[in-house]
């Protein structure tokens, strides 16, 4: 059950936290691994790790915001690989701050990064996809994107916009039976999450009802359904991941 073997996936973001643990996720269930990001030295002790366990991987360089190096490495796994089966567009960045004294550099590097990447990406995966009839593509969201947080309008924004572009896409391309979903994380420990004191992640834990932050597993196991067979009458969902934090 949940068998990727022999798919090619490519998961941005992968260097580190959730993107990480969807690489390994997605290799342990017989998936090739494109690992994409833009710390090349953590890709490549990802890529070893993948290999120990038996996996097979191969690292891009990506910074998604970038619109021609996201031509460049897309072109270089198509040319190693032949196709992509499976896109995880999880590559996001924060630039945390008030509205009111947001900087419009702050507003856009992360638009651009966590919207318009995602956006670019799927470009570069549709006509492959299109053509094989065939293709999961699983866009990562965020529970704030579902209830809104203060200090955070760009990352918001940028994370409700993932959710109505996998929407939008999932219907463009439902009848070439290629699927588009979103995962919404609640709060996760990861290197996004480990700036906050232990005061205030007592207080999250509060608002949980399962009582717990997440872990990138917890996501990763998500993801791997979203990308398996059995997933294959799901489009355009968005699966909550949040231990009950958040209920549509």
């Amino acid at each position: 059950m949940f068998s990727l073997k022999d798919k090619v996936a490519v998961v941005t973001g992968a260097s580190q936290g959730i993107g990480r643990e969807t690489a390994l996720a997605l290799a342990e269930a017989g998936a090739k691994v494109v690992v994409a990001a833009r710390n090349e030295e953590k890709l490549a002790a990802l890529v070893q790790e993948i290999a120990g366990k038996g996996g097979e991987a191969f690292a891009v360089k990506l910074d998604v915001a970038d619109a021609e190096q996201t031509k460049a490495a897309f072109k270089t796994i198509l040319e190693k690989f032949g196709r992509v089966d499976i896109l995880v567009n999880n590559a996001a960045i924060t630039r945390d701050g008030l509205a009111m004294r947001m900087k419009a550099d702050d507003w856009d590097a992360v638009l651009r990064t966590n919207l318009t990447g995602a956006h670019l990406c799927i470009q570069q995966v549709l006509p492959g996809m299109m053509k094989a009839r065939a293709g999961r593509i699983i866009n990562m969201a965020s529970v704030v994107a579902r209830m809104g947080n203060a200090g955070q309008a760009n990352y918001v924004a940028a994370k409700a916009g993932l959710i109505g572009l996998t929407k939008a896409i999932a219907i463009e391309i439902a009848s070439r039976n290629i699927t588009v979903n979103a995962v919404a994380p609640g709060f996760i420990e990861t290197p996004m999450t480990d700036f906050l004191s232990d005061k205030v992640k007592e207080e999250l834990k509060t608002r949980i009802p399962l009582g717990r932050m997440g872990s990138g597993r917890d996501v990763a196991a998500a993801i791997v359904f979203l990308a398996s067979d059995e997933a294959c009458y799901i489009t355009g969902h968005v699966l909550d991941v949040n231990g009950g934090m958040y209920l549509a």
